[in-house]
This record gives C-alpha cells, structure tokens and sequence, in this order.
C-alpha cells in the first residue's frame, strides 16, 4: 500500500502544479491590468502637477493664472485640443506668430511633456 500511494500523490501534486503554471499567466496578466492603469493615472497626474509648477513659472503671465483669460491677447488653454500634442510641442518649442517667445532653448522635451499634460487638465489641477 505504501508503494503505491506515493507515485499517485506525487502524480497529482505535478498535475495541480502543472494546471497552476498553465493559469499563471492569464492570472497574472489580469492582475495587472488595473494596476498598470493606476500607475499611468499616478504617473500623469504627477507630470501635470510639475507642469502646473513649470506653467506658473513660465505661462502663467500671458496665458492667465490657472490658464484662466479672455483668450483676446494670449491664447486661452482651457480650449487647446487635446488630441493635438504635435501642435502644442511644435508652439512651446518654436513660438508662434511673434508674439510667444520660443522656449525651445529654455524647457526640455519633459518640461514640455509635463506642461502638455497640465494643460490636458485645463488648469483644473
């Protein structure tokens, strides 16, 4: 009796490990789904807030203090399209119709990443 209980426990321990690595994956994967989604919804919202420290340092005078102004002088933000990242970059980078300064040579592509992503919250952060 005893010779025989152990190939058959030792049979059904494989098969339950052998099920469990097979399911893994599809566990694993799903678990991480929601937390992938959190740390990009952290990692935005930590970009916007350094975005709103580089906008007040560096828009805030013409584009208004939390991106609220008439929009008559400087172009109003809260109504920058955003799905048109290309567009601000291209503005920020080189200026625009000679009266915004290029800040190319002042603010790196993550200054600008993270002001995109600040001006993505309409100054509501």
């Amino acid at each position: 009796m005893g010779v025989t209980t152990k190939p058959v426990t030792w049979f059904v321990a494989a098969a339950i490990a052998a099920t469990m690595l097979l399911l893994q994956p599809v566990c694993a994967e799903e678990e991480n789904k929601p937390v992938v989604a959190a740390e990009s919804e952290q990692t935005e919202a930590a970009m916007a807030a350094r975005g709103k420290s580089l906008y007040e340092e560096h828009c805030s005078h013409c584009h208004g203090f939390k991106m609220v102004n008439p929009g008559i002088i400087a172009y109003d933000l809260r109504q920058f399209p955003h799905n048109d990242k290309t567009r601000f970059v291209h503005s920020v980078t080189t200026g625009k119709n000679g009266r915004m300064p290029a800040w190319g040579d002042v603010l790196s592509a993550a200054d600008i990443d993270e002001l995109w992503a600040y001006v993505k919250t309409g100054g509501t952060q």
